[in-house]
């Protein structure tokens, strides 16, 4: 559904994701909010994590054409990951990105899944 769509209809679309990072034990909810007359996605992200607290203060409205694709200067989000959090795997900054799409339309909200385990020969 696109913006101009939405505006049409007038729903307020949200995207709503959260993240449990595995062994650290953080939760973190993201909230992406559409703005219909500026186009750009509100975000609101709570957690305990400091890393994501640092990134969360700095990652308040982003543009969702420039999340989705890492052309360009890549995402904006994904920037800032690399900024303030320490680890380079942690699935945050990736549920950041859904929550945008969601919000904006771009995608439908579906659950995503890491699966994680070790194997010993």
């Amino acid at each position: 559904m696109s913006f101009a769509h939405r505006k049409v209809i007038g729903a307020l679309m949200r995207g709503i994701v959260n993240v449990m990072s595995g062994i650290c034990g953080m939760i973190t909810e993201i909230r992406a909010t559409s703005d219909d007359h500026t186009r750009m996605v509100n975000l609101e992200i709570n957690t305990r994590c400091e890393s994501i607290q640092k990134l969360a203060h700095e990652l308040k409205v982003v543009n969702p054409v420039e999340e989705i694709s890492f052309s360009g200067g890549g995402p904006k989000t994904m920037r800032m990951a690399a900024k303030h959090c320490k680890h380079a795997a942690c699935p945050v900054p990736s549920g950041i990105v859904k929550a945008v799409e969601v919000a904006s339309g771009l995608a439908l909200p579906k659950d995503a899944r890491i699966s994680v385990r070790q194997e010993k020969d």
